[in-house]
């Protein structure tokens, strides 16, 4: 990785794959996401709100 003076790493857009999801908690829709999700594995994709709220809940969010 190329060190970049004003940022640290640099780092190349994430992919985002977009599609047509609702998540398994609240039931909002999901149009994008950083990885292209298992089809067999839909039922349980979480919105970004949730997804926060499940990493908090287990201590691993940013402080």
């Amino acid at each position: 990785m190329a060190y970049n003076d004003n940022s640290g790493f640099n780092r190349e857009p994430r992919q985002m794959f977009k599609g047509d999801w609702k998540c398994a908690k609240c039931g909002a829709p999901i149009t994008e996401l950083p990885f292209e999700p298992d089809p067999s594995r839909t039922g349980s994709l979480l919105c970004r709100d949730c997804h926060r709220e499940r990493r908090n809940s287990f201590g691993g969010g940013r402080r």
